[in-house]
């Protein structure tokens, strides 16, 4: 594998983000492709949870695509920031896969996205997820191991676009009525709407800067 990869053009990749937009919008197709946002979720509580000094006892993901991740102590600043980073996590995320993108690091995104899948199975409890997470890695293997580099390059951006948009999808589906939501509201006394507010403006300034990356990248064809 090349050290770098050429991006795709601006307007291969503002299609690859419509075909997933395609996917993400109607209900059905969302029911079950939301079982990989849950996954980005779940593992960005457990992230800052980790990076706060807390311990992730768990992560579990459910059959109805929902999940929970048990962070100890239950209290602290530590605590509340791992609990406002979930619905966040799909974003930052696809910012990151967007960012290596934009270098020309493409087929990295596959690969760090495995390592990140297998550091979610290990925290996981039993649970639906011991299904999702390894089909999520297996369907990464299965392009690595035995398709084009083009099409390696295909699935990276889609994986990106994936994380980037349905970060905002999740957060207008759940809109104010998000359990992360309640949770801050209690421990804080700061409204539902606020939060919602912070989650919305956040995952909408993701997509922006991340198909911003995409389409100017840093790495250009080779002139002749």
């Amino acid at each position: 594998m090349e050290a770098t990869q050429t991006p795709l053009s601006g307007t291969e990749t503002v299609l690859i983000g419509l075909v997933v937009s395609i996917v993400l919008v109607p209900s059905a197709t969302w029911q079950l492709v939301q079982h990989f946002q849950v996954m980005a979720h779940e593992g960005m509580h457990g992230v800052v949870g980790s990076l706060s000094g807390r311990t992730v006892e768990y992560i579990e993901l459910k059959s109805d695509a929902s999940g929970g991740t048990r962070v100890v102590p239950t209290s602290g600043t530590g605590y509340l920031v791992a609990g406002f980073a979930g619905y966040l996590g799909p974003s930052a995320f696809g910012l990151g896969a967007a960012r290596l993108i934009q270098f020309g690091h493409i087929i990295v995104v596959l690969w760090v996205n495995m390592l990140l899948l297998g550091l979610l199975l290990i925290r996981l409890k039993p649970s639906f997820g011991y299904v999702t997470v390894p089909l999520a890695g297996f369907l990464i293997f299965l392009v690595l191991k035995h398709m084009s580099q083009s099409a390696e390059i295909l699935a990276a951006y889609a994986i990106t676009w994936f994380l980037l948009l349905s970060g905002t999808r999740i957060v207008v589906q759940r809109g104010v009525n998000a359990d992360d939501a309640g949770l801050l509201r209690d421990r804080t006394s700061i409204p539902r709407l606020v939060w919602f507010a912070l989650w919305l403006a956040g995952t909408l300034t993701a997509v922006v800067i991340g198909a911003r990356w995409m389409l100017h990248p840093a790495v250009h064809p080779p002139t002749l």
